[in-house]
């Protein structure tokens, strides 16, 4: 049996896949460029990477799909349907470390950590601390588009340090959402405008797809500030880039992007108030022993 690999796993998952099968890492997040790997493969494991059509149909021993975390926007589903190979997922595994990335972006922007640090290391100390760009997140209001999994867990954080919480969710009832510690709204437009923070948690769906533009940023407050760790493609970086350059709203954090990884030498839109762009968020050893139960 052979295992390709996007991209390692935690080294017990690596220990327990080289125990039972043969393991190929590419290093590489497009099994286009190692189909001659790819031809006697029983399964791939991606990470951060995507499977197409094309690939598929050049995998002639491929039995399972495997990718860690949740979501099936980097597989094309359909191709795996009509070669009869099964695309499994870790649901749960990373809802904690995602969430707390999330707050802590929040947390980032609210104190300035990033601009204040590299005012310091270029020896400007008291102008770093002169910024006033910090400010207290006590008795502010975190809006969440989505409140599934990750959402909550992000939500409880928010509530743990003294938030509001406020949430749209069209799958949930305003019941559903009041039990969860939420205010309910109806629509997400009304929530971006009294929101100090938006965080969004929904899958990249055709209904999704570009769900925050112009318009959206522009009904946002102009001290607020936009999370996200869900999909690329759900916020319009160019749109977000100018938001930032006019001063629309005062920041963002984002863990994802349209292109992933983006192309050598080239980088998503950016403003003079570039978003907070923080390293893909990994869980720990518990998150990472969870991801590799659900391969068992």
């Amino acid at each position: 049996m052979k295992f390709v690999l996007s991209h390692p796993l935690c080294p017990e998952g690596m220990e327990m896949l080289g125990s039972r099968a043969k393991v190929f890492v590419a290093n590489d997040g497009d099994p286009n460029n190692y189909l001659d790997q790819m031809k006697d493969a029983d399964g791939i494991i991606l990470r951060i990477a995507k499977i197409d059509r094309h690939a598929i149909g050049h995998s002639p021993s491929l039995k399972v799909i495997g990718k860690t975390g949740v979501g099936y926007d980097s597989i094309d589903v359909a191709a795996a349907n009509e070669a009869g190979i099964p695309v499994v997922i870790t649901p749960g595994a990373n809802n904690r470390s995602v969430a707390e990335h999330a707050a802590a972006m929040m947390f980032a922007i609210s104190k300035n950590l990033l601009e204040g640090h590299e005012e310091t290391v270029k020896g400007n100390f008291m102008g770093a601390r002169g910024l006033g760009k910090a400010f207290e997140i006590l008795g502010k209001k975190a809006g969440f588009i989505g409140l599934g999994a990750i959402g909550r867990e992000t939500a409880k954080i928010c509530r743990g340090v003294g938030m509001t919480t406020l949430a749209f969710d069209p799958f949930l009832s305003r019941e559903q959402i009041e039990a969860e510690g939420c205010i309910y709204r109806a629509d997400y437009d009304e929530m971006l405008a009294e929101c100090d923070f938006v965080s969004i948690h929904v899958p990249l769906l055709p209904e999704t797809r570009g769900m925050i533009g112009k318009k959206q940023l522009g009904v946002m407050k102009k001290s607020a500030v936009l999370i996200n760790c869900a999909r690329g493609g759900i916020v319009d970086e160019q749109a977000l880039a100018d938001a930032l350059n006019s001063g629309t709203i005062a920041g963002a954090g984002i863990d994802v992007f349209e292109q992933e990884p983006p192309a050598r030498g080239q980088s998503p839109p950016r403003g003079k108030e570039p978003p907070l762009q923080p390293p893909q968020r990994r869980p720990d050893e518990r998150g990472r022993h969870q991801h590799g139960s659900h391969v068992r």
